[in-house]
């Protein structure tokens, strides 16, 4: 089955997105650790579906599976990345190292990751700038920013040079940092009325809602305010029952099976006990409890971030 072509404007851009997007982090080394060419396959596939949108990540180191997808399929889907770029230099370098190992002329979007506030923007104003100077030079299209919290959809009302935000929403509201489900659901109608750009992150809660997911995925494809759902997919299987719900066909036995499939994060008994994972994790997800670090189940989205900044190969995301 292929996607339902409902293509519409990502905000008040010329973009024309799929309605759902293709979430990449799972498949990078933060989680499954897919090949460039099991990787490359699996984003073949979704184009061949129908998807036209993908979500990646400096962080996420994947940008070879993209590259390799568009060699294979030689289809160029919208693509929108993002880095923790904070100045002029780290901008550039981030830019630079997009393009080059994409392979592209020019990038849909790019996003400052993990914003949380108008200070926090402020803060990294430099590397909007230097952002900007790129988008005049035609190799960005369109800025945003990525989040986890209500005030930084809020605030970003207060940049029209933003054009796209990335916000994490689901029906249960887990993840959001500083509110609650309907706070959020307000913020984000309240930037769509502003045109900006709506594609959310974590309408599965990070896994959390997989046994929901019907009810889960129908809520955010409903919202009117959000132009596209950007949803993590491991196998050809998941990128189906994703497009099936999409286009109003409940797969009962395929949902089965894929709720089956429970997810962990798990940190092995080598673990030091650094403490930077905690310091990392924006969830909050992660304590020290005699001398072992603790995943606090009901708050951990299993983004994977903590994994990435621990020198020993503790953490991994199954």
């Amino acid at each position: 089955m292929l996607l339902n072509k409902n293509y519409h404007k990502l905000g008040n851009t010329e973009l024309e997105v799929s309605p759902i997007c293709f979430g990449t982090l799972t498949m990078g080394p933060l989680q499954r650790n897919l090949t460039p060419l099991e990787g490359a396959k699996l984003l073949s596939y979704g184009y061949e579906k129908g998807i036209n949108f993908i979500d990646t990540a400096e962080i996420y180191d994947n940008y070879a599976h993209i590259k390799k997808s568009m060699e294979m399929s030689r289809y160029r889907p919208i693509i929108s990345t993002k880095s923790y770029c904070f100045n002029k230099k780290t901008a550039q370098v981030s830019v630079e190292k997009a393009l080059t190992e994409l392979g592209v002329e020019y990038l849909d979007v790019f996003l400052l990751h993990e914003q949380s506030s108008y200070h926090s923007i402020r803060g990294h104003y430099e590397a909007v700038e230097t952002l900007l100077k790129y988008k005049e030079r035609g190799l960005i299209k369109h800025v945003g920013v990525s989040t986890h919290h209500i005030q930084c959809v809020r605030d970003v009302n207060s940049f029209p040079e933003i054009d796209v935000i990335h916000p994490i929403f689901n029906v249960k509201g887990l993840g959001i940092v500083d509110g609650n489900f309907t706070d959020m659901a307000q913020a984000i109608d309240t930037a769509f009325q502003m045109g900006k750009g709506i594609y959310v992150m974590k309408a599965l809660g990070g896994g959390h809602l997989i046994r929901d997911s019907k009810m889960a995925l129908e809520y955010v494809f409903s919202k009117k305010e959000v132009d596209s759902v950007a949803i993590g997919m491991q196998s050809s299987l998941e990128i189906d029952f994703n497009i099936q719900l999409f286009n109003g066909v409940y797969n009962h036995g395929l949902a089965e099976k894929l709720s089956n499939k429970n997810r962990e994060l798990i940190i092995h008994n080598w673990c030091q006990k650094c403490g930077k994972c905690v310091e990392t994790c924006p969830q909050n997800a992660l304590t020290i409890e005699e001398k072992k670090v603790k995943v606090i189940r009901g708050k951990c989205v299993f983004c994977g971030y903590c994994s990435r900044v621990c020198s020993d190969f503790c953490i991994k995301v199954i």
